[in-house]
């Protein structure tokens, strides 16, 4: 029951072992200049130099600081999350999860519009207080105390997290593998879960006659996306069967784990080249350079591939929000609807699969109007 501060703190040893591994690095001969058969080689190399030469891991770990950091054990697994509270009375509790290859960094632009709406131009009438954790086997939540980490068994450890500070009442948030997990808080549905919303949810056609006729041209443009998902994503493929002999790599080299990571951020054709954020990119590599988490990370894949958590159709009753951004998996609400108690439904006119990135205000928006009718 102990909840412990916790400061990140990053030895200058580790940060001078990173630059040397970086500088001795061995490349792989390029077979090819574009991205048909996975990242360029020129491309990784232009990663690898910001990071051994211009990222300076200080700065991020100064704005990690900047939250209030907490550990906890739960279920006999060490449990990282940031805890910040709202300046409102009566603010509402919302947890939020971030997906792989991601880390608690991906919230920082929509913290303080969800817990310090007055200074942002909102109305403080609706503010959170919020939790923010890393997935077990991820960041600070290591090492990966044992099998059986599934998205259900996240799921049933987020609702002790929030009971254990306190919270009676409360609602998820989270997109990748933090939709996953929003949509097992959903179908475990505690008792004080008052909502989930979600960026994704992985439903699929079941060859019924008529049901493609429904779909919108929205959500008719998003096969496009989820053809090229299908084609490319070897990343799911190689860590839902073998996480353990992948990790080796990860966690020897950092070229290794720089270029592994820029699967799902960058595209599988480069989509993400000229917008993503490079730096931030590199912060959350760091991340998982730093705590050794790159082989423990695919873990869930492979738990939620032998237990068919997340991906099962089981009945969501609990009211459920998703928030559809264009340059991802686009869901389909009518598939959506088989299985969850949909009342929020939203297509974006922009944003990616990291939304809380490089869509924050759009996704602030969408979780204050869906908990605002639920509150």
């Amino acid at each position: 029951m102990t909840i412990t501060p916790f400061k990140v703190q990053v030895s200058d040893d580790e940060i001078a072992d990173l630059k040397e591994r970086l500088t001795m690095a061995r490349w792989p001969h390029a077979t090819t200049t574009d991205w048909s058969r996975g990242q360029p080689v020129a491309f990784i190399k232009e990663l690898a130099e910001q990071w051994l030469n211009q990222f300076d891991w200080r700065t991020w770990e100064a704005k990690l600081n900047a939250n209030p950091q907490f550990l906890t054990e739960i279920d006999g697994q060490t449990i990282h999350f940031l805890h910040i509270r709202s300046k409102e009375p009566n603010a509402f509790p919302l947890i939020l999860t971030h997906g792989w290859p991601s880390s608690v960094i991906e919230f920082f632009e929509v913290i303080g519009p969800l817990s310090d709406p007055r200074a942002h131009g909102l109305d403080p009438a609706l503010a959170f207080d919020l939790v923010i954790p890393s997935l077990p086997g991820y960041g600070w939540s290591t090492p990966l105390a044992a099998p059986g980490w599934d998205t259900a068994k996240v799921a049933k450890t987020w609702d002790t997290l929030m009971q254990r500070l306190g919270y009676a009442r409360y609602g998820a948030q989270g997109g990748d593998v933090g939709s996953l997990v929003g949509k097992e808080l959903g179908i475990l549905a505690p008792e004080g879960l008052v909502g989930t919303h979600l960026q994704q949810i992985f439903a699929f056609p079941t060859g019924a006659p008529g049901e493609m006729d429904k779909l919108s041209p929205f959500e008719k443009e998003g096969f496009a996306n989820l053809d090229g998902f299908l084609k490319y994503n070897g990343y799911q493929d190689i860590q839902s069967k073998r996480p353990g002999t992948l990790g080796y790599g990860l966690v020897d080299s950092p070229v290794g784990q720089l270029a592994w990571n820029t699967e799902l951020f960058f595209g599988f054709e480069g989509e993400g080249v000229q917008y993503v954020d490079r730096d931030r990119y590199l912060a959350h590599v760091s991340v998982y350079w730093f705590t050794a988490s790159g082989g423990s990370a695919g873990n869930i894949y492979l738990e939620d591939a032998r237990s068919g958590s997340g991906y099962r159709e089981e009945r969501n009753d609990t009211p459920t929000g998703v928030a559809v951004f264009p340059w991802d998996f686009r869901s389909v609400r009518s598939f959506a609807e088989r299985a969850n108690n949909i009342v929020h439904w939203t297509e974006m006119p922009t944003g990616g699969h990291f939304a809380a990135t490089d869509a924050p205000d759009l996704l602030v928006e969408d979780i204050r109007t869906f908990f605002g009718k639920l509150i």
